[in-house]
């Protein structure tokens, strides 16, 4: 198996280059202090130390030791935590937490290439401290400032983690028909009661405490997800002075077997009168637990790149190694047995794919990192008002998307191992089957798809859709160097075939709201290549005006990458735009007793 490098020098092109995030950080006052390129690069230079000397030598090992569950206590596989002892030391925990409460500050783009190395080097690990990123973000976005005094900075210490308990057993998607009760107790907490399964990290042996955030009703809560309440319920509880106090009426009643992140405690936990305290408001507790929420399917969307990421050099280490068969156009290496699989097109086709699409995305990751970080650290009111709106339009399609174009490259470096792929010792296998579950939690990406397409499109009339197409479109019309009409007439065409499918979709759902279920999944995957389309023809862009100054290799890769995404992969969106806008018909012309 490869030894994973992290891919540094594209991540500098993509933030620097193309996004040129110097600029943009020093226009920021939030920002302009506390970080700048050559921090930048030094943060990301030490991130690839510790993902691939760290991190990654335990995924195999954790994925075949597994998490262990004895008598309610959980164990993780051996070395993980030295490994997070070193992870917290470094202060990576708290990488982009407020630094009121001992956090770094640094902005999203940088965090979102970070996470990257971390999904690419060992999923299961990476897990357990986004989590507790996510977890600090929405107490740092809601709670009171008692308890972020309390918490935030021994969570961003790495000394205390962080959980989300969301799902029930009978309530998954449906938040809303909970049964976990929080009764309001006479000194201010609140009585917590009931049963939470999926919980990724609800119990571990790397930190002190678990702070879990848990969604509950009161007992006078109106139905559906407007009486949800959020609630800060510590696995220790607190004392005054800070130290740690006695065990909260909190525990783990077993974890899951499952196919992939094995080294991932995935667990079920009961919540016994336990005590919690508010976060938030009453009854305002999904609207504060989608905080949260929305960073986590950002960063799941990120597993699916940082696995995409791993098996390209995983399959074009073996592609350039594996001697079988000859070049159709005779022997590249005639003093060899064979040439390496590397010249057949089919192999080239994989690998292809795999790069366009996992560089593709890694700029669009960062592109909705600088979203983000416009959004928060603006101030242009206008700006802000329209990073905000990107940022609620393209959230879903990077988690959706991302991870479902994760696993087919997954596959597709699988395949190109062939034999090799399938068994344990190459890690394509392991790949496969971490990167699985990426579509699944978070919100399925069928519910992303709904999201997309139902709130976040037909809901508005398309105003956030306008919004991209907007921005698309007066790239286009920047002009740009010599040659870059390569890029840009696909990109206006595609852009073209996007919006009217966009249009088409909102006035048949007028009629039939069936047309927005129909269409969802088929219509993020076309907004999707329609977005790394974009990111390449900004790439090519930067690329062109590069050529001749140094590095060409490197700029003429970036262009001839661009060539296939165009060539190769942008013809999916004819096809994916006749099935999103064929209507509803067909999926409902059968009666359930049909099928």
């Amino acid at each position: 198996m490869a030894e994973y490098k992290a891919p540094l020098r594209d991540m500098h092109f993509v933030l620097n280059e193309v996004f040129q995030a110097g600029q943009l950080w020093a226009s920021m006052p939030g920002l302009a202090e506390v970080v700048d390129p050559e921090t930048a690069e030094a943060i990301l230079e030490e991130g690839a130390k510790l993902t691939s000397r760290e991190l990654a030598p335990l995924n195999r090992s954790g994925d075949e030791e597994g998490a262990v569950w004895k008598e309610g206590t959980v164990t993780t596989p051996k070395g993980f935590k030295e490994a997070f002892n070193t992870y917290a030391e470094g202060g990576w925990v708290g990488l982009g937490g407020n630094p009121e409460f001992g956090g770094m500050g640094m902005p999203k783009m940088l965090s979102v290439q970070f996470e990257e190395m971390m999904y690419s080097a060992n999923n299961s690990f990476t897990l357990y401290p986004v989590l507790t990123a996510g977890a600090c973000l929405a107490i740092n976005a809601h709670a009171s400032e008692e308890l972020k005094e309390a918490y935030l900075p021994r969570m961003y210490s790495g000394e205390w983690a962080g959980s989300m308990c969301l799902t029930e057993p009978h309530s998954g998607t449906d938040l809303g028909i909970i049964r976990t009760k929080a009764e309001p107790q006479a000194d201010g907490t609140y009585s917590v009661t009931g049963t939470k399964i999926f919980i990724t990290g609800g119990e571990h042996d790397l930190n002190d405490n678990i702070i879990h955030l848990v969604l509950a009703k009161l007992p006078d809560a109106p139905a559906g997800p407007r009486g949800i309440s959020l609630f800060l319920v510590p696995k220790v509880l607190v004392n005054g002075d800070g130290s740690l106090g006695e065990n909260n009426a909190v525990s783990c009643g077993s974890i899951e077997h499952k196919m992939g992140i094995k080294a991932s405690a995935t667990c079920v936990m009961n919540f016994d009168g336990a005590t919690g305290y508010l976060v938030g408001e009453v009854n305002k507790g999904l609207a504060a637990m989608f905080t949260m929420m929305n960073y986590e399917r950002l960063s799941i969307g990120i597993q699916g790149l940082g696995c995409s990421e791993m098996t390209y050099q995983n399959a074009l280490e073996y592609a350039k190694d594996r001697l079988q068969g000859r070049a159709a156009t005779g022997p590249e290496t005639p003093d060899k047995m064979a040439d390496s699989i590397m010249v057949h097109p089919d192999i080239r086709r994989m690998l292809l794919n795999i790069k366009a699409t996992t560089e593709g995305g890694r700029a669009f990751s960062t592109y909705v990192g600088m979203q983000l970080d416009i959004a928060k650290h603006s101030e242009n009111e206008a700006e802000k008002a329209k990073a905000e709106a990107l940022v609620a339009l393209l959230t879903p399609v990077a988690k959706a998307f991302f991870t479902d174009i994760g696993l087919e490259n997954c596959i597709l470096g699988q395949q190109v191992l062939g034999g090799h792929g399938y068994v344990r010792e190459w890690g394509q296998e392991q790949l496969v089957r971490d990167a699985r579950i990426a579509q699944i939690y978070e919100g399925t990406n069928g519910i992303q798809a709904l999201d997309l397409m139902g709130r976040k499109t037909v809901a508005n009339g398309g105003k956030l859709f306008g919004l991209f197409a907007e921005e698309i479109r007066a790239f286009l019309d920047h002009g740009g160097p010599t040659g870059l009409g390569e890029f840009n007439k696909p990109l206006a065409k595609a852009l073209a075939v996007l919006e009217e499918l966009t249009e088409n979709i909102i006035e048949k759902s007028k009629s039939n709201l069936n047309e927005v279920g129909a269409a969802s999944v088929e219509y993020l995957h076309a907004f999707g290549y329609v977005a790394y389309a974009y990111m390449w023809a900004r790439m090519a862009d930067v690329a062109l005006q590069n050529l001749g100054k140094g590095e060409d290799d490197f700029y003429q890769g970036k262009l001839s990458t661009a060539r296939y995404y165009f060539k190769r992969l942008m013809p999916r969106l004819d096809a994916l735009s006749q099935s999103a806008g064929s209507g509803a018909d067909s999926l409902f012309e059968l009666d359930v007793e049909q099928f």
